[in-house]
């Protein structure tokens, strides 16, 4: 009992709940109604084991649904279909349950079968864990917090454990939490921002399927998440019994912060909701911005929305901008966009075939579109070394990085040029050279020489 006396208090606490054990177990060993409970245990498994074998493949073939359907129905059945795994030990919960009232009518006790449906209901958090879940957040959180809690449970020291860690303090300055709150803020808030996450990507899936424009299922996805995270909080809050009328006074304060430091934030955000609900530039357009900016939008955030450049670059442009300075959208009214390719001819050429060789030429593109217009070719002037034309041409998209239209057309022009004999000019000039005798050009001699 000395060397007992001499150990710290946890385990003489554990050594204490041992012998309160080994006294529970020698007065169940004992006893006649101990052993015929552990008999009706032993009974009850068998025949959850024999109706499990055979009602398991019956709702097998019930349940699962053919391969090819996927609808709402189908999803919902091929959801429970791994559930089946906890038939076995529900079941034999579910016959002790029934034998416990006979037992305790005729013995007057049920402590051994009690326990025998405690072990049941941990056998069933086991199989949960090991066979159905697959998230590997919850299966993290069934290993390291299910199955401890139904084992403690089982052995009927839950109530012991959680007392004991309410009881223990640990803080940080002035603040001290309970062991017992700083688990529970831990798990239920984890569950809680899971469950959020999994609804946002649920519901941001739904929203993608409708038919609607882009920007507008963007702002209902924002929205969805903020509202989904901020009912998660809010039930955190509550779970974890803070008062939420404190945030009032941290409400008063951003408000404050908005109207002062915060006011560029506020302004950015409301015109990136702004241009979500507008629709007059969304992910995917080419833009360009009245201070230089232009490339392709990529990301549109709460803050600033991010272009791409033809050089790969980000730019990331405060959503303001968009609101407040002239925007070029090269995307908004439909994809097809007008380009043209110059070039020149010589002044040999009979100038009147030009524009049907060209146009045919240039026809003959992949991306070159016959609406709204065809290619045209047009005069555009005579210049010192040949007749300039140019060819206007549609096409869908934009003559950026990727798509060299105007390359392709010059190609194309060039070649129809040359079969057709045409000869595309270079610059002349013609250098006056003055001898070095004193006469100028006209062989006169300067009077000034003589």
């Amino acid at each position: 009992m000395s060397a007992v006396e001499g150990q710290p208090e946890i385990v003489q606490q554990a050594l204490d709940y041992i012998e309160i054990g080994w006294e529970i177990a020698k007065g169940w060993l004992l006893s006649p109604a101990a052993w015929s409970q552990f008999a009706l245990l032993v009974v009850a498994w068998l025949l959850a084991l024999l109706m499990a074998r055979r009602l398991r493949p019956r709702l097998t073939r019930l349940i699962a649904p053919p391969e090819e359907q996927t609808g709402i129905i189908a999803t919902a059945r091929r959801f429970v279909l791994p559930f089946l795994a906890l038939l076995l030990p529900l079941l034999a919960y579910a016959l002790t349950a029934a034998g416990e009232q006979v037992t305790r009518s005729i013995f007057g006790s049920g402590a051994v079968i009690a326990f025998g449906k405690r072990v049941f209901l941990f056998l069933a958090a086991r199989a949960l864990v090991r066979d159905i879940l697959t998230d590997p957040f919850l299966k993290l959180m069934g290993k390291f917090v299910l199955i401890p809690a139904a084992a403690l449970y089982a052995v009927g020291l839950l109530d012991v454990v959680e007392a004991q860690l309410s009881q223990t303090m640990v803080g940080v300055g002035n603040i001290q939490f309970s062991v017992m709150s700083v688990l529970r803020a831990l798990v239920f808030g984890g569950l809680l921002f899971w469950l959020g996450q999994w609804s946002n990507s649920q519901s941001a899936a739904y929203i993608e399927r409708q038919k609607m424009r882009p920007a507008i299922r963007q702002l209902l996805v924002k929205t969805a998440e903020i509202v989904i995270f901020g009912v998660a909080f809010l039930m955190l809050m509550n779970i974890l019994g803070i008062d939420l009328t404190t945030f009032a006074v941290l409400g008063g304060a951003i408000g404050v912060g908005l109207g002062f430091g915060l006011q560029k934030i506020a302004s950015n955000f409301i015109s990136g909701v702004i241009l979500l609900l507008e629709g007059q530039a969304t992910v995917g357009d080419y833009v360009e911005l009245d201070g230089g900016e232009a490339g392709v939008i990529v990301k549109m955030m709460a803050r600033a929305t991010i272009l791409e450049s033809y050089d790969g670059r980000w730019i990331v442009v405060p959503n303001e901008d968009f609101i407040v300075t002239r925007v070029v959208n090269y995307s908004d009214s439909g994809s097809a966009n007008r380009y043209e390719a110059p070039f020149s001819v010589s002044y040999d050429t009979d100038i009147n075939k030009v524009p049907a060789i060209v146009e045919a030429a240039v026809a003959m593109h992949k991306d070159v579109l016959s609406e709204p217009y065809p290619p045209d070719c047009e005069l555009r002037g005579f210049g010192e070394s040949g007749v300039d034309f140019a060819v206007e041409f549609w096409v869908n998209g934009i003559d950026d990085g990727p798509n060299k239209y105007t390359s392709d057309v010059l190609f194309l022009v060039w070649n129809a040029l040359k079969d057709n004999g045409i000869q595309i000019p270079y610059p002349h000039r013609v250098i006056e050279m003055r001898g070095a005798t004193g006469e100028d050009g006209a062989g006169r001699t300067d009077p000034a020489e003589g």
